[in-house]
């Protein structure tokens, strides 16, 4: 059985461009950078162990020690920290099929996140076949689907409360890993007119698993703690609580920064549904970097400061995207190509500033000046 079936294509086409000849010759050199560093790959190896391992061991001491309370809540607190750092470090790299050179290996990484809360088979279709074949395109990047709450797109459409986007989401984004795990999750699966029905048809099986998975990670989070400890259900529900509202806030800082922001282009097809630019040129448009290197970022954030050359080369390992990143910006710099890095901070900063550009119809800057 196929794992996926595609509807009729009807997805936008990248301009005729050549770049593909620029881009060939970086490959080149980030394929030199790959091969120098073979023995990196056991650095992989090691995350795969110590962040499950870690996410198991504080849902542990939550169950041994969690009638303190203090212990159960400081539990959960680390488990949302712990579900970012697996994403960004074990399932992202998995779902691209870097980690192993065996698919299947991969993909029982992949189904890691199932036992996470998240449906792995979904969001593998929302973030490799949508993301990043059309970053920052209304309708078809799925990552920053435009919300009714949001007018993420200078083109989206507009309702009157918008005015006041800039006021009211960053008080909602709290919100923004329960209404994945148990709101859009089934919104994509049961909503016929959503984005991911366009080219996919989803199998019977992944209904099944779906809430199969659902149901067990509401049991061993909610459930299991109630008939172990002698706790009550709003101290079990607040727990759970404390882990949605870390875990959303901590993915939030990583996620918003890359795509989401006033500097970066959101790029709209043409009347024959092609698109202003070549690819390569299009990720450069679309994205940038958060220019903050350390050993935490790389060994626990999973070098997500270096989205551009995550999105160029998405089936290396995010362990080699330091030194590409340096060549990367090298490379642009001798070929006057717009790379993009700012500090965290600004990034956040870019991002709030595009929801207040965005909470007009029209561009009250352009008419200001």
């Amino acid at each position: 059985m196929k794992e996926l079936t595609l509807k009729k294509n009807t997805k936008p086409a990248y301009a005729n461009s050549d770049d593909f000849l620029l881009f060939k010759d970086f490959r080149n050199k980030v394929n030199g950078i790959v091969e120098k560093s073979p023995k990196r790959k056991n650095i992989m190896l090691l995350k795969v162990i110590l962040f499950p391992l870690l996410y198991v061991l504080a849902y542990a001491a939550a169950l041994v020690f969690g009638n303190n309370i203090a212990v159960l809540y400081g539990s959960y607190f680390f488990m949302g920290i712990l579900i970012v750092l697996n994403f960004l470090n074990l399932i992202h790299d998995a779902v691209h099929g870097t980690i192993f050179r065996s698919k299947t290996a991969n993909k029982i990484c992949v189904y890691f996140f199932d036992l996470l809360g998240a449906n792995s088979y979904v969001w593998k279709i929302r973030h490799v076949r949508f993301h990043h074949n059309y970053p920052n395109v209304n309708g078809w990047d799925t990552d920053i689907e435009q919300s009714p709450l949001a007018r993420i797109y200078p083109t989206g459409s507009f309702s009157k409360f918008h005015k006041y986007q800039h006021i009211y989401l960053p008080f909602l984004y709290p919100f923004y890993l329960p209404n994945w795990l148990l709101v859009r999750d089934f919104k994509d699966f049961f909503k016929k007119n959503n984005i991911i029905h366009k080219l996919i048809q989803i199998p019977r099986i992944e209904y099944i698993k779906l809430f199969f998975f659902k149901l067990f990670f509401l049991f061993y989070m909610l459930i299991i703690p109630k008939i172990i400890l002698s706790i009550t259900w709003p101290q079990t529900i607040l727990a759970f609580v404390i882990f949605l509202f870390t875990a959303s806030i901590f993915s939030l800082i990583v996620l918003l920064s890359p795509h989401a922001n006033v500097e970066n282009v959101f790029p709209e097809p043409d009347a024959k549904n092609r698109l202003p630019f070549g690819w390569m040129m299009h990720i450069l448009q679309t994205t940038n970097d958060v220019n903050h290197d350390s050993f935490f970022t790389r060994f626990f954030m999973g070098s997500f400061n270096f989205h551009v050359a995550h999105h160029l080369f998405p089936n290396v390992s995010h362990v080699y995207y330091p030194e590409i990143t340096r060549e990367l910006a090298n490379f642009a710099k001798a070929n006057k190509l717009p790379y993009r890095s700012y500090p965290l901070s600004t990034s956040l900063k870019n991002h709030y500033m595009l929801l207040k550009k965005n909470r007009m119809e029209e561009n009250i800057f352009e008419e200001a000046m």
